[in-house]
């Protein structure tokens, strides 16, 4: 990551961790260098007019002021590329693959001329193909996904692997992609019980107007070996 990006970068971060602040170690280790390039950086941040402001404490650090406005996230052409991969790297039939890909559309768009024209050409060196693999129909993933997002009992259409079909009311709890295939783990009111549905056997979902109330994510149990949440963040540690 050259200069220029890693200023951007830096000043994201300072914007995402917020009042908290963050340590000069840890943006050190983020952007893999060292805590003198780091000190250096944050003064060029602060000489452009960034109001960042030192922390005192064991390890230092830095915050921005609290009434500081920031405009909207700027990604740089490498980051752009590297959503785009992660974009085309899932799998057909993936959870919010439709979203993903009209994100990937906006960030590209959203890049001043420059920017764009060298994440252009940086993505025309990075190939990349999806997996093949056998999804839901669009329906259905567009019903769980409206679920999760607004806490809505979805109606599901369940084949078994001995080919029955079961007629279910579920609660989602989240999705888990393991072993290759995505999962939807809910709670299902037929067995009174918490289950997890391969979502390429979910013949049929119709979201219902009634809502529930989630369950706990720790409900579900320890996630499966090496996966973890989209969520997660570098560590603050």
């Amino acid at each position: 990551m050259n200069r220029t990006d890693r200023l951007y970068a830096l000043a994201e971060e300072l914007r995402r961790v917020g009042p908290a602040g963050t340590t000069s170690a840890r943006l050190a280790r983020l952007f893999e260098v060292s805590a003198r390039t780091v000190k250096r950086d944050v003064s060029a941040l602060q000489q452009a007019g960034l109001p960042v402001a030192a922390q005192a404490g064991l390890g230092g650090g830095y915050v921005l002021a609290a009434s500081v406005g920031l405009p909207p996230v700027n990604f740089t052409p490498a980051q752009a590329v590297a959503l785009a991969l992660a974009v085309r790297a899932l799998p057909p039939g993936s959870p919010f693959g439709s979203d993903a890909d009209a994100a990937r559309a906006k960030v590209l768009d959203a890049l001043p001329v420059e920017a764009r024209a060298r994440a252009d050409a940086l993505a025309a060196r990075v190939w990349s193909r999806s997996e093949p693999a056998q999804g839901p129909p669009a329906t259905v993933l567009r019903a769980v996904e409206q679920s999760l997002d607004r806490s809505l009992v979805v109606a599901i259409e369940y084949g078994s692997s001995d080919g029955t079909v079961s007629r279910r009311r579920v609660e989602p709890i989240l999705l888990a992609r393991t072993g290759g295939l995505w999962y939807l783990v809910a709670w299902c009111r037929l067995r009174d019980d918490l289950r997890w549905f391969r979502l390429d056997r979910v013949l049929r979902a119709d979201l219902t107007p009634e809502r529930y109330d989630p369950r706990p994510v720790a409900s579900v149990g320890e996630p499966p070996s090496g996966a973890r949440p989209v969520s997660a963040r570098p560590s603050d540690a």
